[in-house]
């Protein structure tokens, strides 16, 4: 049986039985927040346990490296989206040690994908035309600069209210233990 036809057959059963119910909730968070995370699957449950979140708290935007790439990219507008449309109040942007994307080697990555199919030509056309691969490969150095980078990013967004704290934090991915890297409460401007 393959992967999506595993699925396929769980969730069938898991409709059949009104699994669901378990899980139902509103699409507006409860808790009024949006986290920005790491994709890792180290963190799928462990980060919701560790915060002391259920299904429907808090709405969650993922990515490798919890990272914001581009100011007017996808986890942007989501972060947005949370707070202008969806009811968040808060954002806590939390990345986490042992993160894959700290020193990713870029040019192992792009090996990879010339061995998987991926044309010479293709990353100097994409090169040629202003789209760095190795940059957009690339993740970052430290934890910790990425968390205040990327609160920085939302903060000093031109579309981005300033009276929403933007909290910045890391987490620990074995343990689930928090360490505060930036107190939004702090930040905030008062209307």
């Amino acid at each position: 049986m393959t992967l999506l036809s595993s699925i396929l057959a769980f969730n069938k059963k898991f409709v059949e039985d009104k699994a669901y119910e378990a899980y139902a909730t509103s699409k507006n968070p409860e808790m009024k927040a949006v986290i920005l995370t790491c994709m890792d699957t180290r963190l799928q449950e462990l980060s919701h346990k560790a915060l002391g979140l259920k299904n429907g708290d808090v709405k969650v935007v993922k990515n490798a490296g919890a990272t914001i790439t581009h100011p007017y990219g996808a986890t942007m507008k989501s972060l947005l989206v949370g707070i202008y449309a969806l009811g968040a109040e808060e954002i806590i942007i939390m990345g986490h040690k042992d993160c894959g994307m700290c020193q990713i080697d870029a040019d192992k990555v792009i090996n990879t994908m010339t061995q998987r199919g991926i044309k010479q030509e293709t990353m100097d056309t994409l090169d040629h035309a202003g789209y760095n691969v190795k940059q957009f490969i690339s993740g970052f150095n430290d934890v910790n600069e990425n968390v205040y980078h990327n609160v920085d990013m939302v903060y000093n967004h031109p579309l981005f209210d300033k009276s929403v704290p933007v909290h910045g934090l890391v987490i620990e991915p074995h343990t689930g233990e928090l360490e505060l890297l930036v107190d939004g409460y702090d930040k905030v401007i008062k209307k």
